[in-house]
């Protein structure tokens, strides 16, 4: 990323010893700054009633995956060991600002939605894909693909498409406006190796999926998950972005029923 106050190149990074820390090119070399301590989260007594529950911090936990707001540049999620998410902002280096715990083990991947400002996707090794809302602390909706998942991303065309691949060699691909319920594409990628890491193309209908031993394959998506969203009237004047946030809220929209 571009650090326009200091005006030099700079990114972040995230490690297993449970720090995740910002470097900036000054001249010659990298200077590393703290961001955040990723504090080990534990919860006693389970037996116990819920509101005699405590929980309690020591240790950090292992940081596995992160990733940054597209729409408010301080505030990033982190997946851990662990299998919790939790909300942080370079602002409050301190503190969480919310914990996600519905997966029960490591978290592979964290990513937000490219149109929608509170939505992100979440996958792990317990295999499955969750969908969250930042203010609501359980998941909308939640995928068992069979297998660990080793990575998911959201298509940068469409606020409903997602893809993921799981240990198994397999990519599925999503369109939770036509079916939210199922995949509409299963394509296996390898045949003797774990798929990775997958990535869209920003520029055409291609998606790329590495492997555990250094393969990358691409395919070409189909139009049926290529689809973005359309005005409703030749009067319709909504940039598409707004009509891809629009797409994701009305979808949002039916999932107000549920028990969270």
């Amino acid at each position: 990323m571009n650090d326009e106050n200091a005006k030099n190149l700079a990114f972040y990074s995230i490690s297993s010893d449970g720090r995740v820390t910002s470097w900036s090119l000054m001249k010659n070399k990298l200077e590393a700054e703290e961001v955040v301590k990723l504090k080990l989260m534990v919860d006693h007594d389970k037996d116990l009633a819920s509101n005699n529950k405590e929980q309690f911090m020591y240790g950090l936990a292992g940081g596995m995956c992160f990733d940054f707001s597209k729409h408010l540049e301080n505030l990033f999620l982190v997946g851990t060991e662990e299998g919790y998410i939790h909300l942080c902002s370079t602002a409050y280096s301190g503190q969480y600002l919310e914990t996600y715990k519905d997966h029960y083990l490591a978290v592979y991947a964290v990513k937000w939605n490219e149109f929608h400002p509170k939505t992100f996707l979440s996958c792990s090794a317990d295999w499955t894909v969750k969908m969250w809302l930042t203010d609501l602390k359980r998941p909308i909706l939640s995928y068992d693909l069979g297998n660990p998942i080793g990575d998911i991303a959201w298509a940068p065309y469409s606020s409903t498409v997602f893809a993921a691949v799981t240990s198994e060699g397999k990519l599925y691909v999503y369109d939770l406006d036509q079916n939210w319920h199922k995949y509409l594409c299963e394509q296996p990628t390898t045949k003797r190796a774990k798929a990775l890491h997958c990535a869209f193309n920003y520029i055409d209908p291609i998606i790329l999926v590495g492997d555990e031993r250094g393969g990358v394959i691409s395919f070409k998506l189909s139009k049926s998950l290529t689809q973005t969203a359309q005005p409703k009237s030749p009067e319709d004047n909504r940039s598409q972005e707004q009509m891809e946030i629009d797409k994701l809220d009305k979808f949002l929209s039916t999932q107000d029923k549920i028990d969270y």
